[in-house]
């Protein structure tokens, strides 16, 4: 209890003191209720944590865009699964359009091939292959980041907003490691092969790759991203 509701509530209890000794019982009873309303006018309200709601609201819009994609997911839905109102969402992010953007870029700011520490590898080309067979075993939940791009790349405006985040992230961290000739197609046809397997392997189940042993599709991917990577003609 703060100062001033202690120092409040000292001056109701002795008045109650007074009027108990003077008064009838429903004196009392109106000494408490004095009491209750001092400390609820002295008690500053409960303010909000800012950085926990907008990152609850940022993790309820993972899991709808990632199962119904951009167009599917709806702000009052996103809303109810992050315990706040749609009007917050429409404060802390102004739009879902943005929203989304976010989403985006929180979901490719951890990635998993193109980590850090494979980007140092001394043979990337292997190292992109073994990731990629790695996070696409059919056992396995997708990635949440590549779920929501595939549910979402309808949407003519969530693909335009994917676009951007791709090329201002994973693209653009591909290009500038690469540099030299033709950088950003090699970079481009990389991103492609990696979503292009995902699909395959992993949401189709195309049995030549769900069912292969993982060293043989490592092999044979190894030297293709290599190629890409070295810039080297066939």
């Amino acid at each position: 209890m703060c100062r001033s509701a202690a120092v409040a509530l000292s001056g109701v209890v002795f008045a109650c003191r007074q009027l108990h000794s003077s008064a009838e019982w429903e004196s009392l009873q109106a000494c408490t209720s004095m009491a209750d309303k001092a400390i609820k006018s002295t008690t500053p309200p409960r303010r909000r944590d800012a950085a926990a709601t907008r990152e609850a609201i940022l993790a309820s819009a993972r899991r709808a865009f990632a199962q119904a994609g951009y167009d599917g997911a709806g702000v009052r839905e996103i809303a109810a699964g992050a315990g706040v109102t749609a009007m917050l969402i429409n404060r802390y992010f102004g739009s879902k359009e943005q929203l989304f953007a976010e989403v985006l870029a929180a979901s490719s700011a951890s990635p998993t091939i193109l980590a850090k520490g494979n980007l140092t590898s001394a043979d990337l080309g292997t190292t992109f292959a073994a990731a990629l067979v790695d996070i696409t075993r059919m056992a396995d939940t997708p990635l949440e980041g590549f779920l929501i791009m595939l549910n979402s790349a309808s949407s003519k405006r969530a693909a335009e907003i994917g676009r951007a985040s791709i090329e201002q992230g994973h693209h653009k961290t591909l290009t500038d490691l690469f540099g030299g000739e033709l950088a950003p197609q090699r970079a481009a046809l990389i991103l492609s092969l990696i979503s292009g397997f995902q699909v395959m392997r992993q949401m189709i189940g195309l049995t030549a790759l769900s069912e292969a042993e993982p060293a043989d599709l490592v092999k044979l991917l190894a030297p293709l991203f290599q190629q890409l990577i070295d810039g080297e003609q066939p």
